[in-house]
């Protein structure tokens, strides 16, 4: 090559990398503060005109709250990833046998092998994110100055044994989503015949019952390995929530849960939902003891704020105000960590239940909870529909769900609940709003506003 040619490659490069440092040392466009502030927070006139406003002075190719995103970069702030938290359980021999037999039921149509495909699939509908709401909160509120060093993490921000009970959250909340994959393989007319014809159903129920009970036990034995009463009393009562749970209101044959009918009255306004007292149950006194459930079923937002705080709300609720028990915080400051955890719970709900609400026609085949809240809210609209949802007293097999998902589509209960899920928005975010900040509650809040593209 000859040395005129060098030269002109070298001015070439030069110019190159004189245009790349301008590149990196030209300030990036930021948003206005009006429009930080949106971002951090939520009007109660509407969540989705905040979202719409702010959109105005941000770049529109780009969502301002995506799900993925915000628990990305949350896990970031605790450490690490918390989907899975504990691996020393998850690759012990027990679960990697576990998951040898789960092979054999591949082809069959077991309910175990859906629940374990929603535990890994790490989407919009990730069931991994309650160790993380733990964590959070508790770099969020922090620790007494009375707790030891060595107890502290420092670099997360957390203590060893809140990091413990985030593991113990997430493995008793598996292990629910696990046993609930238990086929009943015989009504009750036909209990006792010969079921060798169903040698795989029987394989998956045993799976699901002994991984189910593994889980259970490992979270009980770490449970009591932080050797703290109150902690164990409190994360008891949430598993007795979680068992209670399946044992309210009507249900098939197969535990599939089915809405209570409609008491008679006045259709309230889209606008009209219950208070926090309203919807105390007893835990806003003491939280240990069984949730009061007289006069709830019929009634649609007591029924499934009911349902789903002893499915969920209960665990996460308890796990937040466990933490800070850990950390030696106040009573008063505890008690609205467990109604953080609770709103927070209720406001996710909320969101799975629109989802299949979110397009005009149901997809062939297409399935969804006859519990959740667009369809209860519509039952006390119309209870003519209640007749096509007794059909599914012995299975739900049975009910037209294309029939049901174009009646609430058409009527208020959609509305209702983008209201109910707002409210319990706003709810957690007042809890948040108490405590300085930070980037852990800066986290938190992002997770609450990233519900709304879910």
């Amino acid at each position: 090559m000859s040395l005129s040619r060098i030269c002109c490659l070298q001015a070439h490069l030069r110019m190159a990398s004189k245009t790349t440092a301008n590149a990196v040392l030209l300030p990036r466009h930021r948003p206005t503060a009006q429009a930080g502030q949106a971002l951090r927070t939520i009007s109660s006139s509407s969540l989705v005109r905040d979202k719409q406003a702010t959109a105005t002075t941000a770049k529109p190719v780009q969502k301002q709250h995506d799900w993925n995103r915000a628990v990305s970069e949350a896990e970031k702030i605790v450490g690490y990833p918390t989907s899975f938290l504990s691996l020393r359980w998850l690759l012990s021999d027990e679960i990697a046998n576990v998951a040898l037999h789960l092979r054999k039921l591949v082809g069959s149509n077991h309910p175990l092998l859906k629940t374990a495909k929603i535990l890994i699939y790490n989407g919009k509908n990730n069931m991994q994110a309650w160790g993380l709401i733990v964590l959070l909160i508790s770099k969020a509120v922090g620790h007494a100055p009375s707790v030891p060093d060595l107890e502290q993490d420092k670099s997360a921000g957390v203590l060893h044994s809140q990091r413990a009970l985030a593991e113990v959250t997430e493995m008793i909340r598996t292990s629910s989503l696990v046993h609930q994959g238990l086929v009943n393989l015989q009504p009750l007319a036909n209990a006792g015949n010969e079921l060798s014809g169903d040698s795989e159903m029987i394989f998956g129920n045993k799976i699901a019952l002994l991984s189910g009970d593994y889980l259970l036990g490992n979270a009980c034995l770490q449970l009591a390995g932080l050797k703290n009463q109150q902690l164990i009393e409190l994360i008891s009562s949430s598993v007795r929530d979680l068992a209670e749970s399946n044992f309210v209101g009507d249900r098939d044959m197969q535990n599939n849960p089915l809405p209570s009918k409609p008491e008679p009255g006045t259709t309230r306004s889209s606008s009209d939902t219950l208070s926090d007292e309203d919807l105390g149950f007893g835990d806003l006194e003491d939280n240990t003891q069984p949730l009061n459930i007289k006069d709830v079923l019929g009634n649609p937002e007591k029924e499934w704020s009911l349902r789903h705080i002893l499915s969920a709300g209960s665990l996460l609720g308890k796990s937040c105000q466990g933490a800070l028990i850990l950390a030696g915080q106040p009573e008063k400051l505890q008690k609205q960590a467990y109604l953080f955890g609770k709103h927070l719970s209720l406001a996710w709900q909320a969101c799975i239940d629109m989802e299949p609400f979110g397009s005009p026609n149901l997809t062939p085949g297409g399935r969804f909870s006859l519990i959740s809240a667009p369809v209860l809210f519509h039952l006390e609209h119309d209870p003519t529909l209640y007749e096509e949802i007794k059909k599914g007293r012995e299975s739900v097999d049975n009910i037209d769900y294309a029939k049901i998902h174009g009646s609430v589509i058409k009527g208020p209960g959609v509305e209702k609940t983008r209201n109910l899920q707002k409210k319990h928005s706003l709810a957690a975010m007042a809890v948040l709003n108490e405590l300085p900040p930070s980037d852990a509650r800066t986290a938190l809040q992002n997770i609450i506003l990233a519900m709304q593209d879910l």
